[in-house]
């Protein structure tokens, strides 16, 4: 049977804290490139071995990138903007590994006639006056059985690109801050003259919108994504789903890239606002 769910299912409760499939895969993903890492900066030479020239060039050529956009203030950047694409492209990537939405278990649930039409249980007259109803009105019951996967892409779940929005977005009132200090304000308020009041305004609700426009952005193509190749393997489960499999792979590294790229834009933006009158010594740094 397809499955299709907006949001990411509750497998279990811990603490009384609700543990999604979409929280597995993130604290799946991170393990990975965690152990990646480790590995291939273990053991540091002159003379790189395989692992460590892979990693170099995927830190250098990321590093190049990202230079070409902020320029002299690439070094404070890069570690966060890097981060985000090799997470980001690593949870878009998981979400199309073969077991990721496909392999989970089946919950039964006792719910009403009037739930399963998706009705809102009508108060009746017994509830309203107090007296218990007679035995043949209440209402009646039957199990419903729902597929829960047990992983499913970080990416898809938009509370996790709603963090990653934030983080992006705090980000860059904070490089703000360090590179121009309490001049940084005048971004968002300034009574210099009525022009830059309402430009100061705008600007706020322009970083406001960055949340929502990333958050969706990133959610919307990944979860789209997915359901596209659920349903092109329910309806034809061999060979044709391939082409859009490559596609997805394409979408995956597109977003990823698309997300540190604006991220480095928007904190070159930042840290640029008004640094040549105003910036402190150390902006350069």
């Amino acid at each position: 049977m397809l499955h299709i769910s907006l949001a990411a299912e509750r497998l279990w409760t811990l603490w009384g804290l609700p543990i999604s499939n979409a929280f597995i895969t993130t604290w799946v993903v991170m393990a990975f490139l965690i152990v990646l890492c480790f590995l291939a900066t273990r053991k540091l030479t002159l003379i790189p071995g395989n692992a460590q020239l892979m990693a170099e060039m995927v830190v250098g050529g990321l590093h190049n990138l990202f230079g070409a956009i902020a320029g002299r203030h690439i070094n404070q950047f890069f570690p966060l903007v890097a981060s985000l694409f090799i997470f980001i492209l690593a949870s878009n990537w998981v979400g199309l590994l073969p077991g990721v939405g496909t392999i989970g278990f089946f919950r039964t649930e006792e719910v009403t006639v009037q739930e399963q039409a998706g009705e809102a249980p009508a108060v009746s007259e017994h509830e309203a006056t107090g007296v218990a109803p007679q035995a043949e009105e209440v209402p009646k019951e039957h199990s419903k059985s729902e597929f829960v996967p047990l992983l499913r892409a970080a990416t898809a779940d938009l509370n996790m690109t709603l963090a990653l929005a934030i983080v992006s977005v705090m980000a860059m009132q904070y490089f703000g801050f360090r590179n121009l200090g309490t001049h940084y304000i005048s971004r968002f308020i300034s009574f210099k003259n009525p022009i830059n009041f309402s430009v100061g305004l705008l600007e706020l609700i322009s970083d406001i919108s960055k949340v929502i426009s990333f958050a969706f952005r990133l959610f919307g193509n990944i979860f789209a994504g997915e359901v596209l190749l659920a349903v092109i393997a329910f309806l034809m489960p061999f060979i044709v789903p391939l082409p859009f499999l490559m596609l997805e792979l394409f979408v995956g590294f597109i977003q990823a890239l698309v997300f540190s790229m604006l991220s480095t834009a928007f904190f070159s933006v930042a840290v640029s606002h008004g640094e040549d009158e105003h910036a402190p010594s150390h902006a350069s740094k």
